[in-house]
């Protein structure tokens, strides 16, 4: 925080300046309670997300109440704002949030509602943490360091679906998805981790996400004549799966975070009973009994869990920024973002322990419930925790948790 010299100013410059004071301090920039916007799918077709994302930020601030609140006053409620997967209410929700004078926004869910509204809310100089966009092209947004994310970016979650493709014994792939930022970069991931490992990609396409006619693709399937079909989807990807599968084309399928749905096996109506067995996906998990558990607890009536630690961090480790700083103001303690999240300081692994830390002058390394976080220059996790999930003769289960670091040792 830059400290500037008093000056007398004439009147209407002065006028000016406490008008620019007001906007300011309308956004977020006082330092009385710390109030968290959430950007987030109410509606549209991510809104299987939107349960956990709830849950995730109201677990945080119950956590952070019992230890005080951040600098010693309690967190109000989020303030909730429907992104809707579409791109013009996003960015009015977003502008919604702005306005309510948040002091940091978690959201949006996916990487192309995040593209749609940083601009709103980092440029107006607060924070925004998403637990569940991933596409690589967010690293290098202009966002005036104010864009943190706790998901892994793609260009980490793809080697790992590749890897686990490889590893089950297969050698041609035909690689399909959504033609936005999560489905190409995804893609991209993916097909250089096969290429590198030797395997053949009979095909790699891209479908547009808003499409009923899925005739090319299905065609182009099934003459690829792959041992695996790599499908980078959302909730349209089922009718695509469907209709692979009344093909009777021989392929197994490998799924990534936006089909990990443990009732995918009854959406996919089929006349085959054994229709998805042996599907196998990867999404970003934690293998964290500890906080599943608490958040059971705390919400008994979530059944989908899919980046809940990762949106949990987004509040914690943003709520120890302020503390780290003694300011709620994003201007100020945004600087202090990467630095309670790195290895130079002493583990903690909750809010209580590392604000206690923080009190006594130390530099402290933020073990998040998703894992070890390690903030880079440009706001990505630098290590992720990834779940190998199945679909078995006796339904969904876990196989694995796979960890993976960019970090060059």
């Amino acid at each position: 925080m830059h400290v500037r010299p008093t000056l007398a100013l004439p009147a209407a410059a002065l006028a000016a300046t406490l008008t620019l004071t007001s906007c300011a301090d309308a956004n977020g920039s006082d330092d009385g309670a710390f109030t968290f916007g959430l950007l987030y799918p109410q509606s549209g077709s991510l809104a299987f997300l939107a349960p956990p994302q709830i849950a995730a930020v109201d677990y945080a601030i119950s956590l952070i109440n019992d230890a005080g609140g951040v600098l010693g006053t309690e967190v109000p409620p989020p303030v909730q704002a429907d992104e809707a997967g579409d791109n013009a209410q996003a960015n009015e929700a977003a502008n919604t949030l702005v306005n309510d004078g948040v002091n940091a926004v978690i959201g949006a869910a996916s990487s192309s509602m995040t593209q749609a509204t940083y601009d709103t809310i980092t440029g107006s100089e607060i924070t925004q943490c998403s637990g569940s966009s991933t596409s690589p092209e967010l690293s290098e947004i202009d966002d005036g360091g104010y864009f943190f994310r706790t998901a892994p970016s793609d260009l980490m979650a793809g080697p790992v679906l590749a890897q686990r493709i490889i590893a089950d014994g297969h050698t041609s792939v035909a690689i399909v998805a959504r033609a936005d930022d999560y489905g190409t970069g995804y893609l991209t991931a993916v097909e250089d981790e096969l290429n590198a490992l030797g395997a053949e990609v009979t095909l790699s396409e891209t479908y547009d996400p808003d499409t009923t006619n899925f005739g090319a693709v299905i065609d182009g399937v099934f003459r690829a004549e792959a041992d695996a079909i790599a499908l980078i989807s959302f909730e349209e990807g089922t009718q695509l799966m469907a209709a692979l599968i009344e093909t009777e084309v021989d392929s197994t399928f490998y799924l990534t975070d936006g089909l990990n749905d443990p009732g995918l096996d009854e959406t996919i109506a089929d006349r085959r009973p054994d229709a998805i067995v042996g599907t196998t996906g990867v999404a970003p998990s934690a293998d964290n009994p500890a906080f599943n558990e608490g958040l059971r607890a705390f919400a008994p009536d979530l059944d989908v869990f899919q980046f809940a630690p990762q949106i949990f961090d987004c509040v914690t480790v943003i709520a120890l920024a302020a503390e780290a700083a003694d300011s709620t103001d994003p201007r100020v303690y945004v600087e202090h973002l990467p630095d309670v999240s790195r290895p130079a300081g002493t583990e903690c692994t909750s809010f209580a322990e590392c604000r206690d830390l923080l009190d006594q002058g130390q530099d402290i390394d933020y073990q998040g419930a998703s894992g070890d976080i390690d903030f880079d220059d440009n706001g990505d996790p630098t290590s992720a925790t990834f779940e190998v999930f199945h679909f078995g003769r006796d339904g969904y289960e876990i196989l694995d948790y796979v960890d993976y670091s960019s970090r060059e040792d």
